[in-house]
């Protein structure tokens, strides 16, 4: 204490008036007053008055609260108080110079005066020897922010922030150099120099390994994922990461207790520089031994029995131990046991295994059951939909206040939610709190909007011709709010409606008008929708319609269709109905190009489809599948008109009222490989019949098959299947296409899976055939394909896409032309 009161001493002689400063000033302050104070004998004083000189930015009165010194305190002249004051002032970080200084002295108040030089403020930054992408990498992580002040710590966090930037690239001996200079056109600025000298990245020459028995080095070498030893053909750049060689080092004793090696460690290990470039690991892993499951118990159980919970765990004697399997048995899987208590109310239901024994190479478990009890739904609440109506969202869920507790509505709500399309399915959250003391719980789904409105756009070849279409569907319409005031912000929105609007035209020769309207739930109370399409089209050869060369075929039609959600055999299945009537009006149309050239044809038809699915996302889908089995029949007029000559009738009076029935199917599975690598499964088909065999099969409703999916011209009813590998309609029969077969295989992964525009590219494999009549019909008779393509999912415009499909068998009186290397667009439509 002695030798800290003598400096002080000096220090105060040194600066004359100065009670304390961190650095020598020779600016001084001079009042006869401060006369009557003696540095050889420490005198208190009363504070009577404190100001705070030199500062800019900072607040006054803030700045004398972190001195702990207050008006009125008795302080020691010199002494223990102003020293605390200056230390507290230092720790702060923000200044380069600190001094209180003593003003005047009346009696026994002393007056004084904080003088702080504030540290400079930053005026600019450069960042030298980075790349253009790197700098912009570094600009984002640093922030540093023009006018704060330069401290210490903030060179330090920028320093450690660009270095771990370029080790986590694998620049593991990179220099950051950062030179402070004052700016001379701003007055107590500095400008940040940032140099980077990255020297080269650091590579892993070669990765040893003693011990590997059980799994060979070379297989091992493949767990670890990110360190990779340099090879020519390696896909995996080679590069030391020290955070990512631990994780691979995890990776290979969890790969290890996967085949119940659950001894297995890595006994040691060592990197050390092989050269500038490059370094070389080591690694010695004793294996240990082998361990089976043998007897697994029970105990707390009284929901289920032993066995039950045995039968859903699936592991049984003797199977190899393995650790993550028993955790995803017990809890993670979509089989799991917890699913059976969580299904049932038992939200607090709890399961710990327990080793009892351990022989040799067997484990004896004991899964100790904790219950609770069944859990309740207290609130459900709904966050995150800013445009869509909550009763929309309310109606999909399946967790209702007062309900027990169950993971399986919750999984399944999500799933509804994310087929309506009006949020993005990677954002919907449910999120469930539990209140154990009055054994409730409250869930609350977090969802982000996304539009699904679509501006459509699509185009197709029919008759030689380009054909353009352009569409507006609204995916979230409301009805309702058209007719009130405030509704339209821009389009009435939120009620889950779907209004459709396409024209299609190719100029002169085909305009096609329509517009539909879907309601998914009619009434409000139940999964009943209604939909309501019409369209008029009109096909001319160009010509003015006062012209007598005119040619013209004009098509009329309404459909009305209702759907509704079954509850047999499973609610993922709908029934939907459709009456629908077309008039086809000719006038003086070819021959050539139809059956007949002028009049009227009529088809008046009931539809009834059994679909169901069970997809998890509509946009980018990974497990699930979808079915459909399709009848759509007219009444069969030729059997209630017995007395008529059907061999000698006219084709205008014969397809005056249009006669078949047609029937189509489809099933598509989604199967997860690994990750979001995803394998599409899917067969189709259809075959149109007739009655009467003296009329014989219907030149409406039939199939074209072939090409890019893309509908040109919608005549006569038919159905456009795509087949890529193969130009469009070149797999119909010219005597006209009435059963079809199509098989697809189709790999695809996501390159983005952003709402703002969902990408995945894939890889395929199609066969598919059509025929005229049932006696030629071989399914296993078809033209087989392969190709690669990508897909562009956008809010607005749908689905974009281009195939490259490579057909492998000729179609017989058809050039080369038509299959071989074929490019196929998708507009709007999926295959």
């Amino acid at each position: 204490m002695l030798k800290r009161n003598l400096v002080l001493l000096i220090v105060l002689i040194v600066t004359n008036l100065s009670l304390y400063s961190q650095t020598p000033d020779t600016t001084k302050v001079v009042s006869s007053n401060l006369t009557n104070i003696s540095y050889s004998k420490p005198k208190e004083y009363r504070i009577a008055g404190m100001t705070v000189a030199g500062i800019k930015y900072l607040s006054e009165p803030a700045l004398i609260q972190l001195t702990g010194l207050q008006l009125g305190d008795t302080i020691q002249v010199p002494g223990e108080e102003i020293t605390s004051a200056i230390e507290k002032l230092w720790k702060q970080g923000l200044f380069s110079d600190i001094r209180i200084n003593a003003t005047h002295v009346v009696n026994q108040d002393i007056y004084l005066e904080i003088y702080l030089q504030e540290r400079p403020r930053l005026s600019a930054h450069f960042i030298t020897g980075a790349k253009k992408g790197e700098a912009k990498d570094l600009e984002e992580k640093i922030t540093l922010t023009r006018g704060s002040q330069v401290t210490e710590n903030m060179i330090i966090q920028t320093t450690n922030t660009i270095k771990n930037y370029y080790i986590d690239k694998g620049f593991l001996r990179v220099k950051i150099d950062i030179v402070q200079k004052p700016d001379t056109t701003l007055t107590n600025c500095s400008i940040l120099n940032i140099n980077v000298t990255k020297n080269a990245r650091i590579k892993v020459k070669q990765i040893q390994i003693e011990g590997d028995k059980v799994f060979s080095a070379r297989k091992i070498r493949r767990l670890m994922k990110e360190t990779k030893q340099k090879r020519f053909f390696a896909f995996k750049r080679s590069k030391y990461i020290e955070a990512k060689y631990k994780e691979d080092k995890v990776s290979i004793i969890t790969k290890y207790t996967t085949k119940g090696f659950r001894d297995a460690r890595i006994v040691w290990d060592t990197v050390y520089d092989y050269d500038a470039n490059f370094v070389m690991i080591k690694m010695k892993i004793d294996e240990g031994r082998k361990y089976y499951f043998r007897k697994i118990s029970w105990v707390g159980n009284t929901k289920y029995t032993s066995l039950q919970l045995t039968n859903s765990l699936g592991i049984k004697k003797g199977d190899v131990f393995d650790q993550e399997v028993l955790d995803k048995r017990l809890s993670t899987d979509q089989d799991a046991v917890g699913n059976l208590y969580l299904d049932d109310g038992y939200l607090f239901y709890n399961a710990v295994p327990v080793e009892l024994n351990t022989e040799n190479d067997s484990i004896d478990l004991e899964i100790r059951i904790r219950e609770g009890k069944q859990a309740t739904i207290n609130k459900v609440t709904i966050s995150g939909n800013n445009k869509t109506n909550e009763h929309v969202i309310r109606r999909e869920i399946r967790t209702k206040p007062g309900e027990l507790f169950s993971k399986a509505d919750i999984i399944r709500s999500v799933r509804e939610l994310a087929q309506l399309g009006h949020f993005d399915p990677e954002k919907i959250t449910p999120t469930p709190v539990p209140n154990p003391s009055d054994g409730t719980v409250d869930l609350e789904y977090t969802v982000e909007e996304k539009s699904n409105d679509q501006i459509e756009l699509s185009g197709g070849w029919g008759a030689n011709m380009l054909v353009g279409s352009l569409g507006l569907k609204l995916g979230n319409f409301s009805a309702r709010q058209m007719f009130t005031k405030d509704g339209w912000k821009p389009i009435p929105s939120g009620d889950g409606q779907t209004l459709a609007v396409r024209f299609t035209t190719n100029g002169s020769y085909y305009q096609n008008y329509s517009i539909s309207f879907t309601e998914p739930w009619l009434g409000g109370k139940k999964a009943n929708s209604l939909s309501a399409t019409t369209y008029y089209s009109i096909q001319t050869n160009g010509q003015l319609s006062t012209s007598s060369t005119y040619e013209s075929m004009k098509t009329t039609a309404l459909v009305v269709g209702l759907g509704r959600r079954l509850s047999w055999p499973d609610d993922y299945f709908i029934l939907s109905n459709e009456i629908s009537l077309q008039n086809y009006n000719l006038y003086q149309w070819p021959a050539s190009y139809f059956v007949i050239s002028n009049g009227d044809c009529n088809n008046f038809s009931f539809g009834t489809t059994l679909s169901r699915s069970s997809i998890d996302n509509p946009f980018y889908t990974r497990m699930g599948s979808l079915f459909s089995l399709s009848l759509k029949l007219t009444p069969p007029y030729s059997l209630f008109a017995k007395n008529r000559d059907y061999t000698t009738m006219s084709e205008q009076e014969m397809y005056h009222w249009i006669e078949y029935y047609k029937i189509n199917y489809k099933m598509d599975w989604f199967t997860r490989i690994v990750g979001n690598l995803v394998l599409r499964s899917k067969i189709e088909g259809g075959y149109l019949g007739f009655y009467n065999t003296a009329i014989g099969p219907s030149p409406f409703e039939g199939f074209y098959l072939g090409g890019d999916g893309l509908s040109g011209y919608n005549l006569y009813g038919r159905e456009t299947i795509g087949l890529r590998g193969y130009a469009n309609g070149a797999l119909t029969p010219s005597t006209g296409g009435n059963i079809y077969n199509k098989y697809t295989l189709e790999l695809r992964f996501p390159l983005s899976l952003n709402p703002s525009a969902t990408i995945y590219v894939l890889s395929f494999l199609e066969a598919g055939n059509a025929w005229t009549h049932f006696s030629d019909y071989n399914p296993f008779d078809v033209n087989r394909s392969a190709g690669i393509g990508v897909r562009f999912i956008l809010p607005m415009l749908g689905v974009l896409g281009v195939d490259w499909g490579y057909g492998f068998d000729p179609i017989p009186g058809k050039t080369s032309d038509n299959w071989r290397g074929q490019w196929h667009f998708v507009l709007g439509q999926q295959n």
